[in-house]
Order: structure tokens, then sequence, then C-alpha cells
């Protein structure tokens, strides 16, 4: 399984990320090991979702960096 998901970081921003073992990734965030939120800690998780196909997964996480991926994770996924 793929899984998308989106983290709120401590400074109000929202991260994306895309991997397979989500718990892992998870631990590697709070841990400070992600260059991209280690100065946000603590991130929580606010949404994901799995997905069977690792391509769509990575065009999923993709359309949601997009402005209007954006936008819709905005008003519909948290």
């Amino acid at each position: 399984m793929q899984y998308v998901y989106i983290l709120l970081c401590n400074n109000g921003n929202t991260y994306v990320g895309c991997t397979s073992d989500l718990k892992e990734r998870f631990n590697r965030h709070n841990k400070g090991y992600v260059p991209s939120t280690k100065s946000n800690l603590p991130v929580k998780l606010l949404f994901y979702c799995a997905f069977h196909d690792k391509i769509k997964a990575f065009h999923f996480e993709k359309y949601l960096k997009s402005g209007s991926g954006r936008a819709f994770m905005n008003k519909r996924l948290y």
C-alpha cells in the first residue's frame, strides 16, 4: 500500500507526503529527521488515504500540492 498524508505543522502550515510505511514516516517527522518539517515540530496527522497503485498515490500527492489541490484539501479533507 502507498499512503498519501497531510500533516499540520506547529507553525500552522500543512505538509503533504507519500510513503509506504505511514507509521514509520510519521515517527521520522516527529523525531526531526525530515528536513521539511524539522523546524516546525511537533506535527499532527490530519488526513491520510491508502492506494494499491503507487503511481496513483504519487499523482494524488502531486495534485494536493497544486493550487486547485490545496483548495480541495482545505475545503474537503480537514
